[in-house]
């Protein structure tokens, strides 16, 4: 460990073959905030929280901004910020590095895991692919799925900016101060159906302007994904905000600010204590809140122990993937597109998310012109099962490859072009090239 100027340092082994651009630039959550990947430097930028300062509930954690860089071969710096190594203890050093080995995949288990497809995908150990990016913890990873689960991509980047924003908000409230309505849910909603625009007027004083819900735009990862529940309206005819001193429209106008300005992702604790409505409101959400909020507090209640279930993946065993699977499909909200997302982020592969992003895909690589949303689940069964039961990096090797083949390398490009990922610039470009090959063969 190396200390200087406020700055401590923390070094991480990892194996010889590994590659810190390829295991962060691997997945669109390395585009998500509170992640700050900085592309002339090589490093990933982040908050991470300190474990000491989680062990009294009354206290707020103590969040520290790390930088991650690959110095050697054989190690990963973790720099610090903001403290020095007497206030650093060992206990917060261990679980700093911790949460970076669980982001990079850094385990004997993983290690074993991607060796075991590289005998089955010798070009993609060719390639160095492998390492999919994931949250420090397995609480981010889920609300994270569940904002890529039927929306489009620049709409997901934006929501988890807001939620980052809400999160350095709440450091400087009180919850009953203004984080909640101050009436019960069912008096605004029948006051704002009664009155019309009265009722707006009442909500616009409490709690200031905003601008009303955009609409979808196109996505990377999730394009159109079909609803796992039928989806309610979005869009609310009441103008409520969180004056935030930074906006939440603001994640859609600059990303490149830094994680300090905008908070970390919110805890278990600090989202159960909101109202589903005014957090709908507050981050653009929509439906979403109402199971985050949920989700949320089954975490703090203990009727959804994440200790346990990433105790339980440990090893990646068949047996423990249904026993995991079940404990989701039990969580409200979460059906078969949001639960694969989640089991791949804690190691499982042998399921694919499909949605319509995966029917253009099979289309483009497999020729699978008779694929409809319809039967993508049963076509991506029959293409990549030889790959079993690591399906979804084989499927995911080339969705990778294509986007870098239409963007160029994923991990030079700024984060102000990450909502370039869009299905419409996807058929934009396809039609480009129709029309420049028709016009080759005509001349």
């Amino acid at each position: 460990m190396g200390e200087g100027g406020g700055v401590v340092e923390l070094l991480l082994p990892v194996p010889a073959d590994f590659d810190l651009v390829k295991a962060v630039c691997s997945h669109g959550l390395f585009m998500m905030a509170p992640n700050i990947w900085d592309p002339s430097t090589k490093t990933l930028r982040r908050p991470l929280r300190l474990s000491s300062s989680s062990s009294s509930a009354a206290a707020a954690p103590v969040t520290v901004t790390v930088r991650i860089s690959h110095p050697s071969p054989l190690l990963v710096s973790v720099s610090v910020s903001g403290t020095t190594s007497p206030s650093l203890s060992p206990q917060d050093q261990q679980s700093l590095l911790a949460q970076v080995g669980r982001m990079l995949r850094l385990s004997g288990d993983n290690d074993r895991l991607i060796r075991e497809f590289h005998e089955l995908h010798p070009s993609a150990k060719e390639k160095g692919f492998g390492r999919l990016f994931r949250s420090p913890t397995l609480f981010e990873d889920m609300v994270k799925c569940i904002l890529l689960c039927n929306c489009q991509w620049p709409r997901t980047l934006s929501m988890a900016r807001a939620l980052c924003e809400l999160q350095l908000k709440l450091k400087f409230h009180s919850y009953d101060d203004d984080l909640h309505p101050k009436t019960p849910q069912s008096r605004e909603i029948k006051r704002k159906r009664g009155n019309g625009k009265k009722a707006a007027i009442k909500l616009e004083t409490r709690y200031g302007n905003i601008e009303t819900d955009q609409s979808d735009v196109s996505s990377m990862t999730n394009s159109q994904s079909k609803p796992e529940q039928p989806q309610v309206d979005e869009l609310s005819s009441r103008t409520l905000s969180c004056q935030f001193s930074n906006s939440a429209q603001s994640a859609t106008d600059d990303s490149s600010l830094s994680s300090s300005e905008i908070g970390d992702f919110p805890t278990p604790e600090e989202l159960a204590k909101l109202d589903p409505e005014f957090l709908a409101e507050c981050c653009k959400l929509g439906y979403r809140a109402q199971r985050i909020v949920a989700l949320a507090k089954s975490v703090v209640n203990h009727t959804l122990q994440l200790e346990m279930l990433e105790r339980v993946s440990d090893g990646c065993m068949p047996s423990s993937y249904e026993e995991i699977d079940k404990q989701l499909s039990a969580i409200n909200g979460f059906g078969p597109y949001t639960r694969a997302n989640v089991l791949m982020c804690m190691g499982f592969y042998n399921r694919i998310p499909a949605d319509t992003e995966t029917v253009r895909l099979l289309k483009r690589f497999h020729r699978a012109s008779k694929c409809t949303i319809k039967s993508v689940q049963e076509d991506v069964e029959t293409i990549y099962g030889k790959y079993g039961p690591f399906q979804f990096l084989a499927y995911w090797s080339e969705m990778w490859e294509d986007y870098e083949g239409r963007f160029g390398k994923l991990s030079e490009l700024p984060a102000s072009s990450y909502g370039l990922f869009t299905a419409s610039k996807m058929k934009d470009d396809a039609a480009s090239k129709t029309k420049r090959s028709q016009g080759k063969k005509l001349s």
